[in-house]
């Protein structure tokens, strides 16, 4: 195993962090909400709601961000390595991950083990455990 140096960025990475836990910080300081990204589309698909105004603000900002990267000038380009049935199909299970967990891994992983619940604890080594089982299984079983 061998670290790609070039695409190696840690400061961007921490300053990414950095700035997930805030804005994580801020929406439960000033609005008492949990930043998980499953419960904030889920409930904009759902019924109306009265709070629709920082769900849409938070939406357009995790889709603006790339859109104002790309028009600053620092193009994004990801290496999907997938065709689109496998992504529909990966999207949809990860739906159904979510429902059963109650939350995503951004409400789990970020928001709720800082707040010391052991349901997100649990919840988050099963989303690891998972990914970890499935690269294994991916690479060194069948090949890929």
């Amino acid at each position: 195993m061998s670290i790609d140096t070039v695409s190696f960025t840690p400061g961007l990475s921490l300053a990414g962090g950095l700035v997930i836990g805030v804005a994580a910080a801020v929406l439960v300081l000033f609005n008492g909400r949990i930043a998980g990204i499953s419960g904030i589309l889920g409930s904009m698909l759902g019924s109306p709601q009265t709070d629709a105004g920082w769900r849409l603000a938070f939406l357009a900002g995790l889709v603006g961000a790339p859109v104002l990267a790309v028009l600053l000038g620092h193009p994004i380009a990801p290496d999907i390595q997938a065709g689109w049935s496998e992504i529909l199909v990966a999207g949809f299970l990860v739906g159904i991950g979510t429902r059963y967990a109650s939350g995503c891994t951004s409400g789990h992983g970020v928001c709720g083990i800082s707040r010391g619940s052991v349901r997100s604890v649990v919840a988050t080594a099963t989303f690891m455990a998972s990914g970890i089982l499935t690269v294994f299984v991916h690479r060194h079983l069948l090949g890929g």
